[in-house]
């Protein structure tokens, strides 16, 4: 037992904020403050982007993170990474690797100081998770910052149980109290509901998030992708120590450059799409080395 007091001696440095990324400015100004230790909650529609937003959020704030995708193979994620670093397209990234020599060098280089350490397979498995943080601790003597599960759905047993999904968000809060880590989760919200038919670029309500498990997390994002100007839009549908919109109607606004797999701040609108990227050259990368 813990008198009030030395719970909040104790864990103070647990419940600290997370390092605020640049491109999130908008978010943080309605109020928004994810924390170390949390559990966190990424919910969109299909095709939103959920994937990247985590991998730029986690590259960003530069902590040691274990990240177990299920739905992204080896090479998407890595090469995700090496966009991200870059700035070359996802596609100037698979040529270069394929030329080999010097442009693979190139993009390798550029991982060097990455702090993200992945594990792929599917479906993840809890024993899965046990290993790798073994190996994570053995490796480093000390747990990883932040912990991302992509996706829910993607545990084993968890596709359509509502029961195994629960479980999930129940180990999934256990783990983060055990650790202090901050354990990311993200989740799909239905594709088939009125508003997803007749606002689809809206960020889903908290409703709408499968099974209603955006409800256990500390903090819930619901994300939306207007495929015309590039709009990111970030919901708070649950906050647990500040304000949130359950309606997902108050979003905040960034600038998403899915193709380097990158997010900005909006200086000015605009209703046109970005110009499409210049095609690979081995030239463009080596003036970039």
């Amino acid at each position: 037992m813990l008198t009030p007091g030395r719970s909040l001696t104790m864990h103070a440095e647990s419940g600290r904020e997370l390092p605020r990324v640049e491109a999130f400015e908008a978010l943080y100004n309605m109020g928004c403050r994810p924390r170390q230790g949390e559990v966190i909650m990424i919910a969109g529609r299909s095709g939103t982007q959920k994937s990247g937003l985590a991998l730029f959020w986690v590259s960003q704030m530069n902590m040691p993170t274990l990240y177990f995708s299920a739905d992204m193979s080896a090479f998407t994620a890595s090469s995700r990474l090496a966009s991200m670093a870059t700035g070359d397209t996802t596609e100037m990234v698979e040529a270069g690797m394929a030329e080999g020599g010097r442009y693979r060098e190139t993009y390798v280089n550029a991982l060097a100081d990455s702090r993200i350490t992945f594990s792929f397979g599917s479906p993840i498995t809890w024993r899965a998770v046990d290993e790798e943080m073994e190996a994570y601790v053995e490796l480093w003597d000390a747990y990883p910052n932040c912990l991302v599960f992509d996706n829910l759905m993607d545990f084993d047993n968890a596709e359509s149980d509502y029961t195994e999904q629960m479980a999930v968000m129940s180990n999934a809060t256990e783990l983060a109290r055990a650790t202090g880590a901050t354990v990311i989760i993200l989740h799909h919200a239905s594709d088939k509901s009125w508003e997803a038919k007749s606002d689809p670029w809206a960020p889903p309500s908290r409703d709408q998030v499968k099974g209603g498990l955006s409800e256990k997390p500390e903090l819930s994002l619901s994300v939306a992708l207007d495929p015309n100007s590039h709009e990111y839009r970030v919901a708070v549908i649950k906050q647990r120590m500040g304000p949130c919109d359950p309606t997902a109607k108050r979003y905040a606004s960034m600038r998403c450059h899915p193709e380097v797999t990158r997010f900005s701040k909006i200086e000015r609108m605009t209703l046109f799409p970005p110009p499409e990227p210049k095609p690979w050259t081995p030239t463009a990368v080596l003036e970039k080395s």
